[in-house]
């Protein structure tokens, strides 16, 4: 007659639930231990979703502010939008205090994945609205010293004000870079806007600036993060349309209808690079 399996060992099956039985045993050194490690994960992985639920927040905001900021080739009284930008970056400066006091006490680089889109695109639009105003880059330290706040009895951080304790987020110069980078395509359709309302002054300006950035990405070449050097083409490509249309209303610009010159230099950037589009 055939027995169930373990029948005849019964050695063998009491020194099986006596190891079950200890390991089970929730007063054991080793379970005490995984305990402690369960937790330790869960805290970091519940604190990882908080940080990518904020960055996502920080994204759309900044994203929000950059298609308001392109109004200003449009409009006659520029400063309005300006200050709305303004307020609205405040606004996006608050999440990333929040992100600030997530990371209190806590390794950056072991969470920099999960904010790190929110933070290059808030650095994208804060670039975009120093342009506009200084005809510059600004610069990592003055992105820096706007991200400096304070902490409540609550816990949330707060925009810097007299007494109480000072929470700082500091951009790291990877996303500063790649924050840099994005801005490119944004100063191109800046370009197309302007052109298309007459304004051919601003893509001579434009062309200039975006050189000198690509001139200082081509010094940086292969030093710096992969994730730069992959954007470069893309910054090349930018540049390239834009040197173009200047080309092009630099040399028939007279002869071409100001309502006209917006379709000249989509054709233009076309002919570039067909299957892209304008960045």
């Amino acid at each position: 007659m055939n027995r169930r399996e373990g029948e005849g060992c019964p050695r063998r099956n009491a020194d099986a639930v006596q190891d079950r039985d200890a390991s089970a045993n929730p007063s054991s050194p080793v379970i005490a231990a995984f305990k402690v490690f369960q937790q330790e994960l869960d805290t970091k992985h519940d604190k990882y979703e908080r940080l990518v639920k904020i960055s996502r927040d920080v994204t759309i905001e900044s994203k929000r502010t950059i298609f308001l900021l392109h109004r200003v080739t449009s409009v006659p009284n520029a400063e309005d939008i300006l200050n709305e930008a303004d307020v609205k970056l405040d606004a996006v400066r608050q999440k990333i205090g929040q992100i600030a006091e997530e990371l209190r006490g806590e390794d950056i680089f072991q969470f920099h994945r999960a904010f790190t889109a929110g933070i290059q695109e808030y650095v994208e639009a804060v670039s975009f609205l120093h342009y506009i105003r200084h005809r510059s880059l600004i610069s990592l330290e003055e992105i820096n010293a706007r991200l400096v706040f304070m902490t409540t009895e609550k816990g949330s951080a707060e925009a810097l004000q007299p007494g109480g304790q000072v929470l700082t987020f500091q951009v790291t110069p990877s996303d500063y870079l790649l924050g840099v980078a994005d801005l490119t395509g944004e100063l191109m359709r800046m370009c197309i806007s302007s052109v298309g309302n007459g304004d051919i002054d601003t893509p001579f300006q434009l062309s200039q600036f975006l050189r000198q950035i690509h001139d200082g990405f081509s010094y940086i070449g292969n030093t710096g993060p992969y994730e730069v050097s992959k954007k470069l083409h893309t910054l090349r490509q930018s540049l390239g349309k834009v040197e173009d249309a200047c080309y092009a209303l630099r040399v028939r610009g007279s002869e071409i209808p100001k309502h006209m010159l917006a379709d000249v230099f989509s054709s233009r950037t076309t002919l570039l690079d067909p299957e892209e589009g304008v960045v």
